[in-house]
């Protein structure tokens, strides 16, 4: 009988990820697909996930997004390539075009066209490689952005991203340091993006100056933050229970007569519109916008059509009812939960 001594120990990030595939009820058969930058927490993630395959019995596969921004794109593709055939994992590469002067600034469109693409996979499970200090830079971003509590709750542990298809974070409650540990154990190589240095990027400011000069202050800044945005986001699923009891039976979708929101107080009623905003996908605007739309619906005259651009989707005023649909100044795909909504 071989000792107990000479047997391996287990692997802390095992444990984690799996119980999160478990809290999320993911089961034999289902088709599971990591997002596959070729990052460093990515790749830890890809690996996480094939040793966790034989007991959760999921088909696993790759997909990398070249977006085309960087001159080492196609490096990048192919260390992923790479990567997975040595794993063999199935891996698809999926170019897009990135509108370089997008109004919300090029990070930001990078990552609207990448969900674009998960969107549309045919998986039951899109897996991002997301952590706690991602998850603590996040809360700090939307809040200095002035997103309210819809902001500060950051990113959940799982949503949905389609019909059929949701969206899973196994690392989120895993810091950097331990994802940096798991790939010298393992000897496992990734590649760097370069912007990820260029502090001209609001989040990489955070992430090299922010949090550092916070955690140099205070040790648990990070894992206080992001316990900070899990407590944010059991008030906003109160907050969501309140909006739906103000729709008073009405399914949540647009369009939407005024006269519900005018009957409303004026935190209500906006919290009302913010969960209807969020129903749909469309990206939450900051507080102050959120004010000034909710203003300018409720109080425009019978002949005035207020309307409002937010992430690629235009909200407006039309005989006395607030309706949403895609701009078709972008190209943006949408799908709400009641439906396509076509222009009109």
């Amino acid at each position: 009988m071989a000792s107990s001594r000479n047997r391996e120990p287990p692997e802390p990030l095992a444990a984690v990820a799996g119980d999160c595939l478990r809290r999320n009820a993911v089961c034999s058969g289902q088709r599971f697909l990591v997002a596959l930058s070729g990052g460093r927490d990515s790749v830890a993630l890809l690996h996480l996930l094939l040793a966790l395959r034989g007991e959760f019995g999921y088909a696993l596969a790759a997909l990398h997004v070249n977006h085309g921004i960087s001159p080492n794109a196609d490096t990048w593709q192919a260390f992923c390539q790479h990567l997975c055939k040595g794993m063999g994992v199935p891996l698809t590469a999926e170019q897009v075009d990135v509108q370089r002067d997008a109004p919300e600034g090029l990070e930001a469109a990078a990552r609207v066209r990448r969900y674009e693409v998960f969107a549309r996979s045919n998986a039951d499970w899109v897996a991002f490689a997301h952590h706690r200090g991602d998850q603590a830079e996040t809360l700090l971003f939307n809040l200095l952005r002035g997103t309210g509590l819809a902001g500060a709750t950051a990113m959940p542990e799982a949503r949905s991203i389609g019909e059929g298809r949701r969206l899973i974070r196994p690392l989120l409650g895993i810091s950097r340091d331990e994802i940096d540990s798991y790939l010298r154990r393992h000897r496992l190589d990734w590649i760097d993006d370069e912007s990820n240095a260029d502090t001209g990027y609001a989040r990489n400011f955070l992430r090299h100056r922010i949090v550092p000069l916070l955690q140099s202050r205070f040790p648990a800044a990070e894992t206080k933050l992001a316990s900070a945005a899990a407590h944010f986001a059991e008030a906003r699923d109160l907050l969501d229970e309140l909006a739906l009891n103000d729709l008073a039976g009405e399914p949540p979708c647009f369009p939407l007569p005024v006269a519900r929101l005018s009957a409303l107080s004026e935190a209500r009623a906006r919290n009302l519109l913010r969960f209807l905003l969020a129903k749909h996908g469309v990206q939450i605007p900051s507080a102050q916008r959120l004010v000034e739309l909710l203003r300018q619906l409720k109080e425009a005259k019978a002949d005035r059509h207020p309307a409002a651009s937010f992430g690629g989707f235009r909200i407006s005023r039309r005989r006395g009812r607030v309706d949403l649909e895609q701009d078709l100044t972008l190209d943006t795909q949408y799908s709400g939960v009641c439906g396509t909504i076509e222009s009109k």
